[in-house]
């Protein structure tokens, strides 16, 4: 076969270090587009992004020409410089060391984009770390609580 067809749907989370709550408007909605931009130019065609005050998700889909680990690396150190470039309240942020990412069903991705686009009230009621657990649960993964947080 003479070409190389693709369409993996990955879904990424990350948060801020100690999930420090650093992400409000009008800055969250930027960075979700900052975010959007990288994935382009990186050839991950994004397909919602969004979050809440400490964590980042990302639904796209993953370049045929790009590790899904050098993708992370790369938005989390571009995102990280633009916020810090935002302002001094931003100087010492960062993102938290580790990340998940998950791959997604074609026949789901609208279902991840639906839990993405409701962070806001989804968190009302369930904290970042509880959210990341039943993820984590929902793919059968096995990790240590002891290193999943810092």
């Amino acid at each position: 076969m003479p070409q190389s067809l693709t369409k993996n749907y990955v879904h990424i989370i990350f948060s801020s270090k100690n999930r420090e709550p650093f992400l409000h408007s009008p800055v969250k909605e930027e960075l979700w587009d900052c975010l959007g931009g990288m994935c382009k130019a990186l050839e991950c065609n994004p397909i919602h992004i969004g979050g809440y005050h400490d964590h980042v998700h990302v639904l796209c889909l993953l370049s045929k020409k790009l590790a899904l680990m050098k993708l992370v690396e790369e938005i989390k150190t571009h995102s990280s410089k633009w916020l810090k470039a935002k302002g001094s309240e931003f100087s010492g942020f960062s993102w938290h060391l580790g990340y998940g990412a998950f791959s997604v069903n074609p026949a789901q991705w609208e279902a991840v984009a639906a839990h993405i686009e409701k962070q806001e009230e989804h968190h009302q009621e369930k904290s970042f770390q509880a959210e990341f657990r039943t993820i984590l649960g929902k793919y059968k993964m096995d990790y240590d609580e002891h290193y999943l947080w810092d």
